[in-house]
């Protein structure tokens, strides 16, 4: 690559708005890639900008990093994400951020019933106990997430 092409971490910090930090973090995570030139100092391709841009709004929806690794390994010969790319990658996350809004909705629609409750009841809770799925199985133990 040409020196007009490469940008030092400082460089895509500034140029991204975020610390050096984070883009350590993103490409120990995979999520981007650089080189060491040969003072040893890391440079990243100029995409790293867009890469890094994408992240960032995509973590701004609720997708998590893992589910972003995965969508970034499904583009041809890990590319950086065209217009289109991301309009495909949107498109397959919509379900899941409708999943979720779905499971945030029902979750605040519970908590009309916790008012007045103080949590004196974990065995009739809507949060602990959704639906009270646990009745069958006693007293005891109870559960925080239904997958």
């Amino acid at each position: 690559m040409s020196v007009e092409t490469e940008l030092s971490v400082g460089q895509v910090a500034k140029r991204c708005g975020i610390n050096i930090s984070a883009i350590h973090f993103y490409e120990q995570k995979g999520l981007i890639s650089s080189w060491r030139n040969q003072g040893n100092q890391r440079r990243y391709a100029r995409e790293v900008i867009r890469r890094i841009s994408l992240i960032k709004a995509a973590q701004q929806l609720g997708i998590s990093l893992d589910e972003i690794h995965l969508a970034f390994t499904s583009l041809p010969n890990g590319r950086t994400a065209t217009k289109e790319d991301w309009a495909d990658l949107s498109n397959a996350w919509k379900k899941t951020l409708t999943q979720r809004i779905a499971k945030m909705q029902k979750l605040k629609d519970s908590l009309e019933a916790c008012i007045g409750c103080g949590c004196l009841s974990m065995k009739h809770c809507p949060l602990y106990n959704p639906e009270d799925i646990l009745v069958e199985q006693g007293p005891g133990p109870v559960l925080l997430n239904k997958n």
